[in-house]
């Protein structure tokens, strides 16, 4: 593993991601070169069609249960386009960008203010949440730091989760033939892509004292759902 980053490199990489997304969830455009613009995937993320594809699906692993208290973290729009008012489960947020934040705290409890519990705007290291939650999710967020960041958010998960309850999150996997280019594509967005090799994250979970129970390859990402024992 590398030299662990500083606090200060782990806030540049979560404001250029903050930005990122922003820009995206306002539906600004950007400005690439032409060769960019000419690869199949910066058409497809134009198009709106790139999103679906990327999607985990994490309730494949743990799908929120009726009455459970579930955090999404990174979880942009999640509640307005995810099943969550068919699960009814109590859905908290927590999301870097300040848009998808204001989205979701003006959208959500108009579909469901029962089960919409609110939403916090911050980095998934630094969770502002003291209660513990049955289930808590995170995708589409580790791709974008160093696996050292990821060993802080685990700390965070295990301080807010329930007892034996679960974690379930995604990572890039770089073999996948879209990876590279898919990392190129993020880059011009605004954020690099972070392309750790799968084989990583086992030893770094198993120091972190977690306990792997189950895995599931989807498309670009790789899930992983896992608890703490004890």
């Amino acid at each position: 593993m590398s030299s662990r980053p500083s606090q200060g490199a782990w806030s540049t990489q979560v404001a250029a991601v903050a930005r990122r997304y922003d820009r995206e969830y306002r539906g600004q455009a950007v400005q690439v070169p032409p060769e960019i613009e000419e690869m199949p995937i910066f058409r497809e993320w134009a198009a709106g069609r790139l999103a679906g594809q990327l999607a985990s699906p994490f309730w494949q692993l743990a799908q929120p249960r009726r009455r459970q208290r579930c955090l999404d973290i990174g979880c942009g729009i999640s509640f307005l386009v995810y099943p969550w008012v068919e699960w009814d489960a109590w859905f908290h947020g927590h999301d870097v960008s300040a848009v998808a934040v204001e989205a979701l705290r003006s959208r959500a409890p108009q579909l469901n203010s029962k089960l919409f519990k609110g939403v916090c705007q911050g980095a998934a290291h630094q969770l502002e949440y003291d209660q513990q939650f049955d289930l808590v999710i995170s995708t589409g967020v580790s791709c974008y730091y160093p696996i050292e960041y990821w060993q802080q958010v685990l700390a965070q998960v295990r301080r807010v989760l329930k007892p034996g309850a679960v974690f379930v999150f995604d990572v890039v996997n770089p073999e996948v033939p879209l990876a590279e280019n898919w990392a190129i594509l993020e880059t011009y967005l605004g954020a690099e892509v972070m392309l750790t090799p799968l084989e990583d994250w086992s030893p770094m979970l198993k120091q972190a004292g977690v306990k792997i129970l189950k895995q599931q390859d989807h498309g670009l990402f790789h899930l992983f759902k896992v608890t703490w024992p004890g």
